[in-house]
C-alpha cells in the first residue's frame, strides 16, 4: 500500500495534538510548528497529485482490513486536486493570521487549524460514507473553535447558530446512512455503487429518500438556498483568516455531491438521476439570485463577501447539476476560482476592518492606512469574483454557460448574467464608500503598521488567480481528465478490489 495517502490525515492529527500538549512552549513554537506542518502538507498533497496524474485510483486500507468492512481512503484526481487547493490556501491564510496577530488573540489557534485541515483532508480522501460523516464532525468541532476564536458575544451567538444548523445536517446524515445501510448492507462508496444499481424496484423509494436526505446534508454544508441561513452571520463574524479558510468549506458540500452522485446515484440511474439533477439546478439558481441580492444590500464588507460566497456556490452548482463531463470540468475550474477569490476578499476585509472602526458600508469613513494598495487589491479581487474579463471568473462562467446550452439555456443564462450585473453594482457601491468617497471626508488617513507578510498573502492568492487564468489550458486538461474519471468510476471501484462488484 502507498502509505503517503494517509499522511494528509495523520500528520495534522498528530501535530495538532502535540501543539495542544505543548501550549506552554510559547506562541513562537506554535507558529513555527503550525506553519511547518501546513508546508509539509502542501508538499505531500503535490506529491499525491503527481501520483494521481500518472496512476489509476489508489486505495489505502487502514489496518489491512479489506473493503467494505474496513476503513478505506481512496486517492484519485479529484481528491488530489482538493488536497492541493486546501493545503495551498491553508499556508497563505496561516501566514496572514500570524502577520496580523490573529493567532495570538486566543488559545490553541494553530492546533485547531491543523484539526480543521485533518477534517478537510479526511473528507476528500475517505471512500466510506460513514467516515465522511465522521470527518464532517471533525470539521464541525474544529471550525467552531476557530470561528469563536478571540471571543465576543456577537461571534459566540453566530457560532451557536452555525453549530445548530450543522447539527441538523448531522442528524439528517445519520438518517440517510441508516437508510442506505438498511437497504444495501454497506456504506462503502464503491460497494454502494454496485449494490444500488442492482436493487429491485421495490427498494427504489427508500433509495430516493436516502438520496434526498444526502442532498439536504450536502446542501447545508454548501449553503444552498434555503439552507444557507447559517453562512452570512458565521463568515461575517468569524476572524478574517478563519473566514478565508472557510472559503474552501462550502466546497466540501460540492465535492460530496460530485463524489456520491456520480458514483452511487449516477445521472443514468432510473427514477433518481433526473430527480436529483432537477432539484440541484433549481436550488443553484435560487442560491445565485439570493447571493447577488445580498451583495447589493450588504451593510458591511465582510457580509458582502459572505453573500458573494453564496452566489459563487450557486454558480458552481449550476455546473454540478449538469452531471456531464463537460459540466463537471467547468464546475471544478470555477470551484478553484471561487475558493481563491473568496479567500482574497475575506483577507482584504480583515485588513480594512483592522485599519478603521469596523467595515461598515452605510456611510463613507476617513481614508485608511495603505489606502491605495488595499483599494487596488480590492478592485482586482472584486473583478475576479464577479467574473469580469480577463480574470479566471470570466473563463469559469463562460465554461458553465457553454456547458448549460440546451433546453434550459433560456432560464440559466439570464439569471447568471443578471446576477453578475447586480454584483458589479454591489462591489462598485462598496468600493466607492470604502476608497473613493473616503477622501471627501478631508481628514488624514489612519495609521497602522504596514504588515508586509499580510499583504504578501493576499497578493499571493491573487497571483494564484492570475496563474489560473494564464494556465487555463493545462489546468483544463487535468480537470477534463478528472471529470472523465468521475463519470466513469471503474478505476475507483477497482481500487477497492470488491468481490462481486463489476467495474
Amino acid at each position: 500500500m502507498n502509505h503517503l495517502i494517509i499522511l494528509p490525515v495523520l500528520l495534522p492529527a498528530v501535530l495538532g495534538a502535540g501543539l495542544v500538549l505543548a501550549r506552554r512552549a510559547g506562541l513562537g513554537v506554535q507558529r513555527l510548528a503550525g506553519l511547518a506542518g501546513t508546508l509539509v502538507l502542501l508538499s505531500i498533497a503535490v506529491g499525491l497529485m503527481v501520483q494521481a496524474t500518472t496512476t489509476p485510483a489508489q486505495a489505502y486500507f487502514l489496518g489491512g482490513w479489506p473493503a467494505p468492512f474496513g476503513i478505506v481512503l481512496v486517492l484519485d484526481r479529484l481528491a488530489a486536486l482538493m488536497l492541493v487547493l486546501t493545503a495551498a490556501l491553508a499556508v497563505l491564510v496561516q501566514i496572514h493570521a500570524v502577520a496580523t496577530g490573529w493567532d495570538a488573540r486566543g488559545t490553541h489557534f494553530h492546533a485547531l487549524y491543523l484539526f480543521q485541515l485533518m477534517g478537510l483532508n479526511g473528507a476528500f480522501l475517505t471512500g466510506d460514507a460513514f467516515n465522511l460523516f465522521v470527518f464532517f464532525e471533525v470539521l464541525l468541532i474544529a471550525s467552531y473553535g476557530l470561528m469563536i476564536h478571540s471571543g465576543g458575544a456577537v461571534r459566540l451567538r453566530a457560532g451557536v447558530q452555525y453549530v445548530a444548523f450543522n447539527l441538523v445536517a448531522s442528524v439528517l446524515f445519520l438518517f440517510a446512512l441508516a437508510t442506505l445501510y438498511g437497504v444495501t448492507g454497506t456504506l462503502n462508496l464503491a460497494d454502494l455503487a454496485g449494490k444500488v444499481a442492482q436493487l429491485p424496484p421495490g427498494d427504489a423509494a427508500l433509495i430516493r429518500v436516502a438520496g434526498v436526505l444526502l442532498l439536504a446534508v450536502f446542501g447545508i454544508k454548501a449553503a444552498l438556498v434555503p439552507l444557507h441561513f447559517w453562512l452570512p452571520a458565521t463568515y461575517a463574524n468569524a476572524p478574517g483568516p478563519v473566514a478565508a479558510l472557510f472559503a474552501v468549506m462550502t466546497k466540501v458540500g460540492a465535492y460530496a455531491v460530485l463524489r456520491v452522485f456520480t458514483l452511487v446515484f449516477p445521472p443514468t440511474t432510473p427514477d433518481t438521476g433526473a430527480l436529483f439533477a432537477g432539484l440541484l439546478l433549481a436550488l443553484a439558481l435560487a442560491t445565485l439570485a439570493v447571493g447577488a441580492i445580498g451583495v447589493l444590500g450588504a451593510a458591511t464588507l465582510a457580509r458582502l463577501v459572505a453573500f458573494a460566497v453564496i452566489a459563487g456556490v450557486g454558480t458552481l452548482f449550476i455546473a454540478v447539476a449538469d452531471f456531464t463531463p463537460q459540466g463537471t470540468a467547468a464546475a471544478l475550474y470555477y470551484l478553484i476560482h471561487s475558493t481563491l477569490a473568496g479567500a482574497a476578499l475575506f483577507l482584504l476585509a480583515d485588513l480594512v476592518a483592522a485599519r478603521r472602526a469596523g467595515d461598515g458600508l452605510r456611510t463613507a469613513l476617513p481614508p485608511i492606512a495603505q489606502h491605495g494598495l488595499i483599494a487596488a487589491l480590492f478592485l482586482v479581487a472584486a473583478l475576479a469574483m464577479v467574473g469580469m474579463p480577463p480574470f479566471s471568473g470570466f473563463l469559469g462562467k463562460l465554461m458553465i454557460l457553454d456547458a448549460s446550452r440546451g433546453a434550459l439555456m433560456a432560464l440559466i443564462w439570464p439569471i447568471v448574467l443578471t446576477s453578475s450585473l447586480v454584483m458589479i453594482v454591489g462591489y462598485a457601491r462598496a468600493g466607492s464608500l470604502l476608497f473613493w468617497k473616503a477622501h471627501e471626508r478631508g481628514s488624514r488617513a489612519t495609521t497602522h503598521p504596514a504588515q508586509p507578510l499580510a499583504f504578501g498573502a493576499v497578493i499571493a492568492v491573487l497571483a494564484a488567480l492570475a496563474a489560473l487564468t494564464v494556465f487555463a489550458a493545462p489546468v483544463m486538461r487535468y480537470l477534463d481528465a478528472t471529470a472523465a474519471q468521475l463519470h466513469r468510476p471503474t478505476a475507483y471501484i477497482a481500487a477497492n478490489a470488491l468481490p462481486g462488484v463489476a467495474p
